[in-house]
């Protein structure tokens, strides 16, 4: 494929932009209509951007000819219907974490992804952030095996608002949105299957209906261990921190940014193309239409991590 690809872009909230943005700075891509729930604010955003389309109906959107591909920023409970209704109308499809809110819905993107012949790709971005490519290319030239991860992923959400401070139209929830990207990443990067996964979780909040504080623990198949805490009470500093911990050295990952165990700042610019997780994440899904191949973080990939999560759900809620 040579031609511009014509993106519709579902979403416009916090994460919604971010995607604007980068999308901005590739070449050979158009975003050419915008969907969200508030007509207004779409169509605000959309002449911000130069969108020519919008809508508050994906079904207007994949109704159009010329749409090569979707991303999907929508809410998570909606993502493994609208994955599949993007790939029944022919699109290629991005969604963001998590694929879907259960291991049904998961597998059933799955199954029509394997027969599709598109490309539908899982947003999961710790893949694609510089910090943890850099790590992942040590282990995969023989230069560092991790022993452990410690992560910590902390926010302060007591109440439903979205990283710009916005009213949520849904909830958050700390297992199938913020653990899926851990999850997935210590199975990346220790190469293999999780054999073991145990969790516990707090009280759940009387209004949000979710547990607010979390705890996770992963074996991988080749000995290696992976701590994992998480909170929506936690008031700061807010995010999600990743500690390697190797047989010679380690790193401490901060998004994009990386550093060593003493707190000095490693220098990852030449890792890739940007310094934007969000933006290479973007770039392989578009390169991947391009060449006709199948991406990093694509939903047969990423799938295994769901499966562990569902094994989880199953634990805490005996």
């Amino acid at each position: 494929m040579n031609k511009t690809i014509k993106v519709a872009l579902a979403g416009a909230g916090a994460f919604g932009i971010k995607h604007l943005d980068a999308i901005k700075l590739i070449d050979g891509v158009e975003v050419v209509s915008l969907i969200s729930r508030d007509l207004d604010k779409t169509k605000e955003t959309a002449a911000k951007y130069g969108i020519g389309h919008v809508t508050t109906d994906l079904a207007d959107s994949l109704a159009l000819k010329d749409v090569d591909a979707v991303i999907l920023c929508t809410p998570t409970q909606m993502h493994a219907e609208q994955s599949i209704a993007c790939m029944k109308a022919g699109k290629h499809v991005q969604v963001e974490i998590p694929l879907a809110d259960s291991l049904a819905g998961a597998e059933a993107v799955a199954a029509l992804a394997k027969t599709s012949g598109l490309v539908a790709m899982c947003g999961h971005t710790r893949r694609f952030n510089p910090s943890h490519q850099y790590v992942h290319n040590k282990i995969k030239a023989g230069e560092f095996n991790i022993q452990q991860m410690d992560v910590q992923t902390y926010f302060f959400r007591r109440t439903n608002m979205n990283a710009l401070g916005q009213a949520r139209s849904w909830t958050d929830h700390l297992l199938w949105h913020h653990a899926a990207h851990t999850v997935d990443l210590f199975a990346y990067q220790t190469g293999g299957e999780i054999v073991k996964a145990n969790a516990v979780q707090g009280p759940i909040h009387p209004a949000l209906g979710i547990a607010m504080d979390m705890s996770i623990q992963l074996k991988a198949a080749n000995g290696a261990i992976c701590t994992l805490s998480l909170s929506f009470n936690n008031d700061g500093p807010l995010g999600t921190f990743f500690r390697y911990i190797g047989d010679n050295a380690t790193y401490i990952a901060r998004y994009d940014d990386l550093f060593n165990g003493k707190d000095e700042k490693i220098d990852v610019s030449q890792v890739a193309v940007s310094m934007n997780g969000i933006e290479l994440q973007d770039r392989e899904f578009f390169a991947a239409i391009k060449e006709g191949r199948e991406p990093n973080s694509s939903v047969a990939k990423v799938l295994p991590c769901y499966r562990v999560l569902h094994q989880l759900e199953q634990q805490l809620a005996s």
